[in-house]
């Protein structure tokens, strides 16, 4: 990887590497946090131990800790544990040094439904800030309380947040040695770890997990039948379709923003091109040109242009280019390597991996140029944005085992995510349903 003929061989090398995790919870670590963390208290939820699973106020105080944007005040050290509004006593709140606190309730609405309804209070102005109501069945309580905890994120910072989302990751529950069969698995778990379920299981490689618009399917590369495929799996019935079995490689999917088509890499005797496939038709149109290896795009979140990696000025680099294949730019200059490259959310930024003799994790603002190293290297890869641009996921290494990071946008959280093994290729997936 340290070399452009390293990197011309990319789908060589990506065959040969490892790329385990397991079916358990993730373990998820704050590295570091904002000092300016806004201080808030999570009530435990009166009925809550009745609902099925960790109670919402649990899971809440969970989320919101995490994202080190908030420091949440331990249960131990509440002066109460009020349900209601007129049960706030607004004295002994201001002694704890917390700015907000919220309450509520688990209601049951007959044998597996539940309301959690909540108020975020003002504990120095001594007054209400905001309501909410959250309808919940038994088996989605998890998912309940993290969009109650998106609702505390978005009405106390002001942008919408990502707990109820997931993320996409391939893995192998074992180190396989030469010779020794191996077992790769293509994951989805919850943003928080939990919830984590096997989508598919291969014998070979599996690599390049990314989310439809809508995140009911996945779309990835398989190497199951000795060569590479690109397929799409339904999440809901598990129905699987191969969108590409060409000769040579296949890789590097990505959808539309519209769900209509679908950007891949597909190699032409030395040279690599990206072709678009109308998923509906499945024709395919070559929008790259010339004698380079042109691939890892990625689509604007208004669907008319993509970035793309390509070795065409003689090492990697970052380009983008209309949806047609025209008016094609340069976007990196800073640094002899720059490739995987990812639009942010809002379509200002970009978020790739800057390499030279160590690869980290960068961002570059479009209108100015300027970049932003985000990570510490050595190995940081593969990085994709949560749906809200808060957060970056990205492939690192810790401890001699490969394992997941976040870090924000402005570089001052980060979180390290581990498992019993390496776990690699995550991909966060779109917002669900409000």
């Amino acid at each position: 990887m340290s070399t452009v003929k390293q990197w011309t061989a990319w789908a060589a090398l990506l065959l040969l590497m490892s790329m385990p995790v397991f079916g358990e919870p993730l373990r998820i670590e704050i590295t570091e946090g904002v000092s300016s963390a806004l201080p808030i208290a999570i009530v435990p939820f009166a009925g809550a131990a009745q609902a099925p699973g960790a109670p919402v106020h649990s899971i809440v105080d969970a989320d919101l800790s995490r994202s080190g944007r908030f420091d949440t005040l331990p249960t131990g050290e509440m002066p109460q544990q009020p349900s209601s509004l007129d049960q706030v006593n607004f004295a002994a709140w201001r002694t704890t040094g917390v700015t907000y606190a919220a309450v509520g309730q688990v209601i049951p609405q007959g044998s597996s439904s539940y309301m959690i309804r909540f108020l975020i209070v003002d504990v120095p102005r001594g007054q209400q800030l905001a309501a909410f109501q959250v309808p919940a069945s038994a088996d989605d309580m998890r998912s309940a309380a993290h969009r109650v905890s998106d609702l505390i994120y978005e009405q106390l910072l002001g942008e919408r947040g990502a707990f109820n989302t997931r993320i996409a990751y391939v893995s192998v529950p074992n180190r396989p040695r030469v010779g020794q069969p191996s077992e790769y698995l293509l994951m989805v778990s919850d943003a928080d770890g939990e919830n984590s379920r096997t989508v598919l299981k291969s014998k070979e490689p599996l690599m390049s997990p990314v989310w439809s618009p809508d995140g009911r399917q996945l779309a990835y590369v398989s190497f199951e039948t000795g060569r590479s495929q690109i397929f799409s799996q339904d999440l809901a019935t598990g129905k699987r379709r191969v969108l590409s079995s060409k000769p040579g490689i296949n890789g590097a999917p990505s959808w539309s923003p519209d769900g209509r088509s679908i950007a891949i890499a597909l190699s032409d005797g030395p040279n690599t091109h990206i072709h678009l496939m109308d998923l509906e038709s499945g024709s395919l149109r070559q929008i790259t040109q010339g004698a380079a290896i042109n691939t890892e795009p990625d689509w604007s979140p208004d669907g008319t242009k993509l970035l793309f990696t390509s070795d065409r000025g003689g090492r990697p680099q970052i380009y983008e280019m209309n949806r047609d294949g025209g008016q094609v730019r340069r976007l990196t200059y800073q640094g002899s390597y720059n490739a995987r490259a990812r639009y942010s959310p809002d379509g200002k930024s970009i978020v790739m991996v800057q390499g030279g003799s160590s690869f980290r994790i960068a961002i570059q603002d479009l209108q100015s140029g300027t970049v932003r190293v985000l990570s510490q290297g050595p190995e940081d890869e593969s990085p994709s944005f949560a749906p809200n641009g808060a957060m970056i996921i990205y492939a690192s290494q810790y401890g001699g085992n490969g394992v997941l990071s976040t870090v924000s946008f402005d570089g001052k959280v980060r979180q390290r995510v581990a498992g019993r093994g390496d776990i690699r290729e995550a991909a966060w997936s779109p917002f669900r349903p409000r």
